[in-house]
């Protein structure tokens, strides 16, 4: 039998080539309309950079008596989708914790809840 195909693995000429169908691939970007940023911690937290408050965290599994709990006061400088980054306002100090320990948290203002239309 003949071989169908020419140099390099492509069809010969004269054999009929197909092409294979569109697809559409989606852009992960909502539908059109107005734009509303999902209500989850993280992104509370960022969209109230600069403000301070009392953050609460709880340590479940901590091995001393007493370290179980830590209540930062702070502001908020970063938040990701698994952390949050605060400076405490008395010492200066930088903390990283980790969302998994966060309890709540306090503001003595009010917070933004949405984020702004430029």
């Amino acid at each position: 039998m003949p071989n169908q195909q020419g140099q390099y693995g492509y069809p010969s000429q004269g054999q009929p080539q197909t092409v294979p169908p569109a697809v559409t691939i989606p852009s992960g970007r909502p539908p059109a309309g107005p734009f509303r940023e999902e209500s989850y911690i993280e992104n509370i937290l960022r969209l109230n950079r600069g403000k301070v408050g009392t953050f609460h965290f709880s340590f479940e599994n901590a091995m001393e008596a007493g370290t179980n709990v830590k209540a930062v006061t702070g502001m908020v400088e970063a938040a990701g989708r698994d952390h949050v980054i605060l400076s405490e306002q008395r010492t200066g100090k930088r903390f990283l914790f980790p969302m998994i320990y966060f309890d709540y948290a306090e503001f003595n203002e009010e917070l933004n809840y949405f984020p702004q239309r430029p």
